[in-house]
């Protein structure tokens, strides 16, 4: 679960290492800060390149859920993640 923030090397590495990544709506997510991206690049970066709906939009997180949603969301991926008794 991706909150405001995860930057740097959380997100980096441990954050994104999760089969099913959920991410807080208008989270910031990214490695480095919008200034340093910019000036590497040498472009201007879309408005919300660092947020979740962004990421999102890119495929780097599977859903955003509100911060209220998280319990059930969660227990719900757990539920289809034990599947069922082998044969």
């Amino acid at each position: 679960v991706l909150c405001d923030p995860t930057t740097g090397g959380v997100e980096a590495s441990f954050a994104m290492l999760g089969d099913v990544i959920l991410a807080e709506p208008g989270a910031l997510i990214g490695f480095a800060g919008r200034r340093v991206i910019e000036g590497t690049i040498g472009k201007k970066l879309p408005d919300d390149f660092q947020s979740a709906e962004f990421q999102l939009a890119h495929g780097f997180v599977d859903a955003i859920v509100p911060r209220a949603e998280l319990p059930g969301k969660l227990a719900l991926i757990m539920e289809l993640s034990k599947g069922g008794e082998a044969e």
